[in-house]
């Protein structure tokens, strides 16, 4: 017998029809005052929300899963379906239900996926919003980088390293990728980016480019300096169609794309960018860099600010007008002030007109673009009239908008309501039409008062009342207790269990003189908005430049306030190749210590002549990351723009920051360690330049001791024999490696300091000339809480392993130890002896990864537990 099939209400036949249009994304169907979902859209809907599934026709031939909620709740919930990594297709009713006898018409009005959205709700103010596209070529790799509710749309193209570091710098919330790439993509980036596929043909060449100049109604690429870039077109491309795809045509705020500039920034791999913890960090309670140092008061400048720590300039002469601007501002405070009191009345300006531009702005957010274009105006005049170049050429170009301004004034509310419909949007006299009928209303409703006051005296009814709801407009309602005194001429029209409601002609007449009048009211407030909206796409261009030089000034200004909030000084840029920092400081870990605590500063000097190797010793915990990081901050912040921690800075322009922080960091990785670290240092190696600076940190310590100094020797030979002479800082525990600078001249030992007391160890934290003779290991586990017994143990290992100096003394010795250990911690007698003791004998030591050691102690653990227990 065959299945019988489901059977199909209407509603659920149009459901059906639009779902199969998107089947990719959640389907939000407007039925009544709900947004529902059904089916599988519906289980995933009430799993993210966590509201009730239901079900709809529950028992019937046509059931089904229901998820729904109320359609005013759509800027509570539609976020958290979009930041769970969901596309969401809001379909609404395209006609009033009262006006169709038959179902509704219902269709898609917008198609929000996570790097497509306007709604605030879904952005973050100070972060970028980007959708990307990646495009594999035999060659090259392209990428793109558009961020719709701003405008902005950037594009790149380069090596597999070059496109990884982009994706971390501009963490895009979406990546388009074509279907036939989709494991060529997660091979390479990995699989933690929301990704979407898109059909292989969307990425051909000549569709692209006519994608773009007819996007953009020019005749060739030239002038945004990205003709040449053919990768990079094609995925700037792509982007454009898919948000066609998702409804999103109306975009004359994307006016411009630019390219990223490789050449143009100072090169950090995505693995430095994530070991100096600019952005984030893996640890939960880390604070990173830019938490500290973002003093930016705008959405704008919070934006800006990201973009400048990602892309550190290499010219001296913009670096130099970024110190100049921030030097003035320094010693101008109530300058400084001034500005910044008015940024704080600047709205998002990028977003506010790239919601005029979508359609999708509201009066409130008009107000808000007028009120913040009116901040802008003395600031415009305060940053022209400064002896600063650079301050003068940014108020030179802020454009006050005038007309703009006195259009909005004239025209909206200054208290406008967020939604149009609302109504009281058009200002009073503005109109004449909307006016009169105003006064109709107002007039209409005076009348219906003297009405009821009327016919209160003639019924004598002294309970009359006058109301209206959606099913017969206005009536006057009567309490049971007075309805023998109505009049014959009224007629009833309800019956309730208190009172009876009537109609009257001269109700019904001015009914609609009233209602007519307040739907009239409503329909030209909804033109003349839509005709100022409109008439508002003009200012586009200058509301955006607008935007970007607010952004460029609260970014200055915000180095201003950490500059004076944190005593940083005005480091001193040149063309040299030396770096030459008095007491400097880490700009997160000084803003960590305990109130009162000051953090100890240190000197570091590298040049290519004399001093080109650092090598720091020194016990763990002492300090030595915290200056290898520092450095590493110190230049960044600088060929940012920013002043720097420390007393004075003298900085030879960097273009490479390399960071390789040791394998135990990451123990988690297992046997891959090792081969991780080589990989990222082979990395380093390979692309080094006479301006690198390279930080190294513990590089050998994923495998045995003496491949590791042997390995860690090796790279340093490398860094110092090489042309480029890059500045290095090598932090490491092998003291053995201190003995190179008697065959290296440019390679110069220093140490994080201690001092030693009766038991335990002061660490300084002190960077001074010399080695260090010994790794302090001991008293860090004593700090740590280990058993006494463990320490004592410990002790006396490590004074029998400091008398081995030959590979054949230290197995001999570890034999004896071996056999010391049987004796301290076991009766000789002991089965169980003999199996740990093989254990131990046929491991390789110098082999064992960190994983597999911690699985070998497990198992003689489980060994000794099950003893025990016996």
């Amino acid at each position: 017998m065959a299945k019988k099939e489901k059977k199909e209400t209407p509603l659920m036949k149009q459901y059906n029809a639009i779902k199969a249009k998107y089947p990719d994304a959640l389907l939000l169907f407007r039925v009544g005052d709900f947004y529902e979902t059904f089916g599988e859209d519906a289980i995933k809907t009430a799993g993210i929300l966590g509201i009730i599934l239901t079900k709809r026709g529950a028992g019937s031939e046509s059931e089904i899963e229901l998820a729904g909620f109320p359609h005013h709740s759509l800027n509570t919930y539609l976020p958290k379906l979009v930041k769970a990594g969901e596309r969401v297709a809001i379909c609404d009713q395209l006609e009033d239900p009262k006006q169709t006898k038959t179902i509704v018409k219902r269709g898609v009005t917008e198609l929000v996926t996570p790097g497509v959205a306007l709604n605030d709700e879904v952005l973050i103010s100070k972060s970028n919003n980007f959708l990307c596209s990646v495009y594999f070529d035999k060659k090259n790799i392209g990428v793109s980088f558009l961020d719709i509710s701003t405008g902005e749309f950037l594009t790149s193209q380069g090596n597999a390293e070059y496109i990884d570091k982009l994706l971390q710098n501009f963490n895009p919330s979406e990546v388009l990728v074509s279907k036939q790439k989709r494991t060529l993509f997660n091979e390479t980036f990995g699989t933690d980016f929301h990704t979407f596929y898109l059909e292989d043909w969307v990425y051909q060449t000549d569709y692209a480019y006519e994608t773009l100049i007819k996007h953009f109604n020019t005749k060739t690429l030239k002038g945004f300096g990205i003709e040449a870039l053919q990768e990079g077109i094609i995925a700037s491309g792509s982007v454009l169609h898919y948000l066609s795809e998702t409804q999103h045509n109306k975009l004359e705020h994307i006016a411009s794309i630019s390219r990223i500039a490789e050449d143009d920034y100072v090169w950090m791999d995505k693995f430095t960018i994530r070991n100096l913890e600019l952005y984030n960090s893996t640890n939960n309670n880390a604070v990173t860099l830019l938490s500290v140092i973002d003093k930016t008061i705008s959405p704008m400048g919070g934006r800006m600010l990201k973009r400048w720590l990602a892309l550190p300039l290499k010219s001296i002469d913009k670096i130099k007008q970024r110190h100049e601007v921030v030097s003035f501002f320094t010693k101008e405070t109530s300058v400084l002030q001034k500005i910044q009191n008015q940024i704080k009345h600047i709205g998002d300006l990028e977003r506010l007109i790239s919601k005029i531009a979508t359609g999708k702005v509201n009066p409130r957010e008009v107000i808000q673009l007028k009120n913040s274009l009116e901040a802008i105006v003395p600031i415009k005049s305060i940053a022209s009239n400064c002896t600063n170049e650079s301050l003068k050429i940014i108020g030179d170009n802020l454009q006050s908008c005038d007309v703009l301004r006195a259009k909005v004034k004239e025209m909206l509310n200054e208290d406008a309501p967020v939604n149009v419909l609302k109504g009281h949007t058009i200002s009073a006299g503005f109109s004449q039409e909307l006016d009169e009928l105003r006064g109709l209303s107002k007039s209409g409703k005076d009348y219906l008062d003297n009405m009821l006051k009327r016919e209160s005296e003639l019924t004598g009814i002294t309970s009359l009342k006058i109301d209206s709801n959606n099913v017969f407009g206005y009536y006057i309602e009567v309490r049971n207790t007075h309805k023998d005194k109505v009049p014959d001429s009224w007629i009833r029209k309800q019956t309730l269990v208190n009172a009876e409601r009537y109609i009257t002609e001269e109700l019904k007449e001015y009914e609609t003189k009233i209602l007519g009048a307040e739907d009239k009211i409503l329909a030209i407030e909804q033109q003349l908005f839509a005709e100022l909206v409109a008439w508002l796409n003009q200012y586009i261009k200058p509301v955006q430049q607008n935007a970007y030089l607010i952004g460029q000034l609260d970014c200055l200004c915000g180095f201003a306030q950490l500059a004076i909030d944190n005593n940083y000084i005005y480091p001193e840029m040149d063309a040299s190749f030396d770096l030459d920092i008095k007491e400097g400081r880490h700009p997160v870990i000084e803003k960590q210590l305990p109130i009162g605590e000051a953090y100890i500063a240190n000197d570091v000097f590298l040049d290519r002549a004399t001093q080109q190797i650092i090598m720091i010793t020194g016990p763990n915990m002492s300090g030595k990351s915290a200056i290898l990081r520092q450095t590493a901050l110190i230049v960044l912040l600088a060929q940012m723009g920013s002043f720097v921690p420390a007393k004075e800075a003298r900085i030879g322009l960097v273009d490479k920051i390399f960071t390789r922080v040791g394998a135990s960091d990451n123990i988690s990785m297992g046997e891959s360690t090792f081969m991780v670290e080589m990989n990222e240092t082979a990395s380093i190696l390979n692309n080094i330049s006479d301006r690198s600076l390279v930080l190294l940190d513990e590089i050998g310590r994923g495998t045995s001791t003496y491949d590791g100094i042997s390995i860690a020797w090796a790279i340093s030979e490398y860094l110092h024999e090489h042309p480029s002479k890059p500045k290095t800082l090598f932090a490491t525990h092998y003291h053995e490696l201190n003995e190179m600078t008697e065959t290296f001249s440019r390679i110069k030992n220093f140490n994080v300091s201690v001092k030693e007391l009766k038991d335990n160890v002061l660490f300084l934290r002190k960077l001074v000339e010399g080695g260090s003779e010994h790794s302090f290991g001991i008293h860090v586990a004593k700090m740590a809480g280990m058993p006494q017994q463990v320490l004592r143990r410990a002790n006396q290992v490590l004074k029998k392993l400091e008398k081995s100096h030959s590979s054949e003394e230290l197995t001999e010795t570890v034999k004896s130890l071996n056999n010391e250990m049987q004796l301290s911690f076991f009766n000789l007698d002991d089965p169980l002896l003999e199996n740990i003791k093989e254990e131990i004998l046929h491991t390789d030591i110098d082999t064992l990864t960190p994983v597999e050691a911690l699985m070998k102690l497990n198992e003689i653990k489980r060994m000794l537990v099950k003893k025990s227990k016996n």
